[in-house]
């Protein structure tokens, strides 16, 4: 059986789905392995480097689709390849179904297995598998870096003969594990870290990496069974914001993580709390391809508004892709792991395993 991958679209996404490391698992596994040429060389992974482990380097990218039985890849491909899948091939990816429901309704009827790793169920048997976690925790992290490079004052406390230079204030708008990551590395680099979240779950966690959890009298546990955060109810959402619309006025750079799952992204710094912000403040929204966390958010743009800079991408991990390749990778192996049957060489779509039913877009 064979598994094969091609080079992204370079102008949207760097990562690539198969890194040397797990090219040589799949090669344990028993499974054939073919790339496209140059698959990693954007990466610094040399054709050779693969060649050495048994992989198939080929120029024909169309060739390479028609001749596996496993496609992965980070997205969908384009049309013109995507054209070439043929009946009970799988293809397995991040592939943003509720967006993209017209391409993927396409592959379903051509009885293509079509998975989609972000729909993977919160189980413990999940985890590593997990391309969510592994991702956001990267994402919540360079946001910090990125929003420190552009604040133009120094992040810790210091201390001089000439006088005291204050902590940089951050508040983190949702705890997930983006906005833990980025609390811990904000706390890390020197910063006083405020943090908010609709699940109050998330106020134990926030605490233990040394930010200060903000909530309103009687706040509401707005959580999901599979541990989402949902909709706040009319009265929460007034007294969240008026607490926000006061902090805000303190604070010096705001990392925005809220994001509800098969929603847009739900505005929660408005025009009115973004003038009241101190000039010269830095609000980097994670949720921009979502429609962003803050009013005047725009993707891939640096929006000034009274001195205050609002920054959003689309795919901040394009500014790590060697990092988020080697976690993405690992994750979608153990996926094709479990997928795989070893013993009698082929694809087992067991219905009764939760990971494969929840994947699998049917």
């Amino acid at each position: 059986m064979k598994i094969a991958s091609i080079l992204e679209n370079q102008k949207i996404e760097k990562r690539i789905a198969i890194t040397p490391e797990t090219a040589k698992k799949y090669v344990s596994l028993g499974l054939e392995v073919s790339l496209s040429e140059n698959y990693g060389n954007h990466l610094g992974i040399k054709d050779e480097e693969y060649k050495k482990l048994g992989v198939s380097i080929l120029k024909d990218e169309k060739d390479i689709i028609v001749n596996t039985d496993i496609i992965a890849q980070l997205g969908l491909l384009d049309d013109d390849k995507s054209s070439l899948l043929k009946e009970n091939q799988t293809f397995i990816g991040v592939l943003n179904p509720y967006d993209n429901k017209d391409k993927i309704s396409n592959l379903v009827k051509k009885n293509i297995n079509t998975f989609s790793l972000e729909l993977l169920p919160r189980i413990t048997r999940a985890q590593s598998m997990d391309i969510l976690s592994s991702q956001a925790n990267l994402a919540g992290y360079k946001a910090v870096v990125e929003s420190f490079a552009n604040f133009e004052k120094a992040i810790p406390m210091m201390m001089t003969a000439a006088g005291t230079i204050p902590a940089a204030k951050v508040l983190v708008v949702g705890a997930g594990v983006a906005g833990l990551q980025a609390i811990a590395t904000a706390k890390r680099m020197g910063a006083i870290v405020f943090a908010t979240d609709v699940r109050m779950a998330s106020k134990e966690q926030v605490e233990s990496l040394g930010g200060k959890f903000l909530t309103v009298e009687g706040a509401e546990n707005l959580e999901t069974d599979g541990g989402y955060a949902k909709e706040a109810s009319d009265d929460f959402k007034k007294k969240q914001e008026e607490l926000l619309s006061e902090t805000l006025k303190k604070i010096d750079i705001v990392i925005c993580t809220a994001l509800i799952p098969r929603k847009k992204a739900p505005v929660i710094i408005r025009e009115d709390m973004i003038n009241n912000m101190k000039p010269g403040s830095i609000i980097y929204d994670l949720a921009a391809i979502q429609g962003g966390n803050t009013a005047y958010t725009k993707v891939d743009e640096v929006v000034d508004k009274n001195g205050v800079k609002i920054m959003g991408e689309s795919n901040i991990l394009n500014k790590l892709p060697t990092s988020a390749s080697n976690l993405y990778a690992k994750n979608l192996f153990n996926f094709v792991s479990n997928l795989y049957d070893k013993e009698n060489k082929k694809i087992n779509i067991n219905l009764d395993d939760e990971i494969i039913e929840k994947t699998l877009i049917k």
